[in-house]
């Protein structure tokens, strides 16, 4: 059972120190959270998670800072990681997102694995027996709510990728070209999403078991 301690800001070596300063400059003067006191633990990765984090979920590029927030929502959900949940719920919030668009972004997520997991069991069947057989799934939460739509295909593309669904992120590629997202801001998308699911993986292992 790993039950790691966090790493207080008083309490840190000089390398750990640095990056917490360098959270402090992106994040302002409150105490840091939680979770990346428990990245404490392990310098390197405090590290790498910091110039990821900054880079692809909280500030803007390719996309902007109000989306990243909001795949990074969708993807600690994904993970059932409550504390990063919580900390991006707050994000959004900060950032313009309503309450109810929160619940949307969940409800957009949870959709997507709804189709997932139809189009993986086609894929990973064998066999073409399934191909001409009709999806009979109901999905007009994707273009039935406040989101944009695309904000919608970018939550899309992000957790079929992590749920390794080929034909959906091949599907979810070509959604979003067509409503003019470019690679570049895919591929950004992807980016968010990978660096708040590791902080959401690391966060489960160093709280595991859950309390």
């Amino acid at each position: 059972m790993l039950k790691l301690t966090p790493v207080a800001e008083n309490q840190a070596d000089a390398a750990v120190a640095t990056t917490y300063e360098r959270l402090h400059d992106l994040l302002g003067p409150d105490p840091l959270p939680e979770p990346f006191l428990l990245m404490g633990n392990v310098e390197p990765f405090l590290k790498d998670f910091y110039m990821n984090f900054k880079k692809f979920v909280y500030t803007p590029g390719k996309i902007d800072e109000k989306n990243k927030a909001a795949i990074a929502l969708a993807t600690s959900i994904h993970a059932h990681c409550e504390p990063w949940g919580t900390w991006y719920r707050d994000r959004c919030l900060s950032l313009g997102w309503e309450t109810q668009q929160l619940a949307e972004i969940a409800a957009v997520a949870t959709t997507n694995y709804m189709y997932n997991t139809f189009f993986k069991f086609r894929n990973l069947s064998g066999t073409d027996r399934f191909d001409g057989m009709p999806v009979g799934l109901r999905a007009h939460t994707f273009s039935h709510t406040s989101l944009e739509d695309t904000t919608v295909e970018l939550i899309n593309l992000a957790i079929s990728d992590l749920n390794a669904c080929q034909p959906c992120v091949s599907g979810h590629i070509a959604k979003a070209e067509h409503l003019g997202l470019t690679h570049d801001m895919m591929l950004e998308a992807i980016q968010c999403a990978a660096t708040a699911y590791s902080g959401a993986q690391f966060l489960n292992a160093a709280r595991w078991p859950a309390v």
